[in-house]
């Protein structure tokens, strides 16, 4: 049975000169002792749809849509009925404890104000009953006597805690109760909320840009964005397989998820007011289309309890390999099968690594996937069409490929400027003066300088790293969705490689293109890649999230890459 639902809630600030859209036809519902959390970056409605819950939205708030307790409408209710729900039945535990804590008045006394007001009980009995809450939550009832400012931000957390309880709610809505406190204190609160649900069964609402903080304790997940709910389901699908391009955003930002990899924020912010008739999400997505920018998508069962609200039905798919196979002819007749049988899937604006031995098939793969090579069986999709007859390495927006060796994948013979000019001239993308700036935004991109004597420069008077560098500009000059970096780094000093390949998922991040990684070394690809494929003789013996494969592999062959690392490691695996 549901205990709490919202159908519909809008919520818009007004003002003199605008209208700020806070909340924009969410809905959502709680069943009895269960708990949801509602996640999403600062500004996208959380605090706004607990504050609608509560009825404390300010006035100059225009609110349509439903709020039930208990199927019982309560979002038109007066005020004076409103205030015996609150405390009573919902109760709602506030960010910041210095501002919501009176300054001139004991802890203690703001906890029995409420219980006597709602509860009806003496003031002897309310202060037992706060002694007896301050102890369920790791208080020492002395602090009772004492203002805010003489208590930590934890204790004060602990406080504002004790106050929502007083009167005994059914539903206890959280909102960042965890933001400005250390880790100790933070995991203290977690374990001690578990334990008041597990006791008297309270239903939660846990709203927090933590997305850690909130999987911890929540069963089920609404991630929100500029007011709207883009997607929904269990906390563990959606960590370990985020469906709209947005939650994976949030997912791969959060350290504690991915304790290997390198912190890549979503670039750009979330909108301000009314501004956009489309998806909201629309200017700062990898994958939009046309139809992103003019009509809002609305939410959508996607199977499996999942909700997502996408044109595209989520994170799309870029690139489809199907069954691929390919064969070396020695000289003396003798069949060498590079690849076997051969099937993955590349999503829009994901790093997916591709990682085995020497002579696994890594590179051959690589090369059937970018056309470099044609395979023998099977075939490649890109955006849904044919790369054998799309051409689509020779068009803006389509797939490159950057080779492993820097010496030879640009001739000594051609200055820097030529070498990333020459795919504009030959495929006669733009004119001469087009050419000439799309060649300098591409050295720049890299880090490399757009100075006239560094563009006249021979290849062969440039360093390794500078060369590779050359060879990426060579790739980003058209603009890629798709970039296959094949072993970049594997002929580079250990500082260089470092610089390049964090200088390539810098790129990937701002630019949005997906990426295919060739490596033989694990340890590399966690830290830029979403998912791994493990190649061994051929075949794909493993494919999946990055870190599940580091830290549970399930294959033999998988399991001997992982146990291979050698050296000493911070980290005991």
């Amino acid at each position: 049975m549901s205990l709490l639902k919202v159908n519909d809630l809008k919520c818009s600030y007004l003002t003199d000169t605008n209208t700020v859209k806070a909340v924009d036809g969410i809905s959502f519902e709680i069943g009895e002792g269960e708990i949801l959390g509602i996640v999403g970056e600062s500004g996208s409605g959380k605090t706004t749809v607990a504050l609608g819950i509560m009825g404390l939205l300010p006035e100059n708030t225009a609110i349509s849509g439903e709020i039930l307790y208990r199927d019982d409408v309560i979002s038109s209710l007066p005020e004076s009925e409103m205030d015996r729900l609150r405390w009573k039945d919902i109760a709602i535990v506030f960010q910041n404890s210095l501002e919501v804590l009176n300054p001139v008045m004991k802890v203690g006394v703001q906890v029995i104000e409420p219980m006597t007001k709602h509860l009806g009980i003496s003031p002897e009995k309310a202060r037992i009953k706060c002694a007896d809450l301050f102890r369920t939550v790791g208080l020492d009832p002395k602090w009772m006597d004492l203002y805010p400012h003489q208590l930590s931000g934890g204790m004060r957390q602990r406080v504002l805690l004790v106050m929502a309880l007083s009167c005994d709610p059914k539903v206890l809505i959280l909102d960042e109760v965890t933001s400005a406190l250390d880790a100790f204190t933070r995991k203290d609160i977690r374990d001690l909320l578990l334990d008041l649900q597990k006791q008297n069964g309270y239903t939660m609402l846990i709203i927090s840009h933590d997305i850690t903080f909130v999987s911890s304790l929540a069963s089920r997940i609404i991630v929100m964005y500029s007011g709207k709910v883009v997607e929904t389901g269990s906390v563990r699908d959606i960590l370990v397989s985020p469906r709209h391009p947005y939650t994976r955003g949030l997912v791969h930002s959060t350290p504690d998820i991915f304790v290997y990899k390198d912190l890549w924020g979503i670039p750009g912010d979330v909108p301000a007011g009314d501004e956009f008739k489309g998806c909201p999400f629309s200017p700062r997505c990898t994958q939009k289309i046309d139809i992103c920018s003019r009509v809002s998508p609305v939410l959508m069962p996607a199977g499996g309890g999942r909700e997502i609200a996408c044109h595209r039905g989520g994170i799309a798919n870029l690139l489809e390999a199907r069954n691929l196979s390919f064969n070396y002819r020695l000289p003396d007749g003798r069949c060498i099968q590079a690849v076997d049988n051969v099937s993955l899937e590349v999503r829009e604006g994901e790093v997916l690594a591709i990682v085995g031995q020497t002579g696994s098939g890594k590179s051959t793969l690589a090369h059937l996937l970018a056309n470099v090579i044609k395979p023998e069986y099977g075939e490649v999709l890109f955006m849904g069409g044919d790369v054998r007859v799309g051409n689509y390495g020779n068009r803006v927006n389509g797939i490159q490929i950057v080779f492993q060796d820097p010496f030879s994948s640009t001739s000594n013979r051609f200055t820097v400027h030529d070498a990333v000019k020459e795919p504009l001239y030959i495929n006669k993308i733009g004119s001469n003066g087009d050419r000439q700036r799309m060649v300098k935004n591409a050295l720049e991109l890299v880090r490399l300088p757009i100075t006239d004597n560094f563009l006249r420069k021979y290849c062969g008077e440039l360093s390794g790293g500078q060369r590779q560098r050359v060879a990426l500009a060579r790739a980003m000059v058209m603009e890629p969705k798709l970039l296959i970096a094949d072993e970049i780094t594997s002929a580079l000093d250990a500082s260089t490689s470092a610089n390049i390949l964090r200088l390539l998922k810098e790129l990937q991040n701002r630019r949005g293109f997906a990426m295919i990684y060739i490596s033989h070394n694990l340890s590399l690809t966690l830290k830029i890649a979403d998912r791994i494929a493990v190649m061994n003789s051929g075949k794909i013996v493993e494919l999946g999230n990055s870190h599940e494969i580091m830290l549970s592999p399930s294959d033999e062959y998988t399991k001997r890459l992982v146990g291979s690392r050698i050296g000493l490691c911070c980290h005991n695996h």
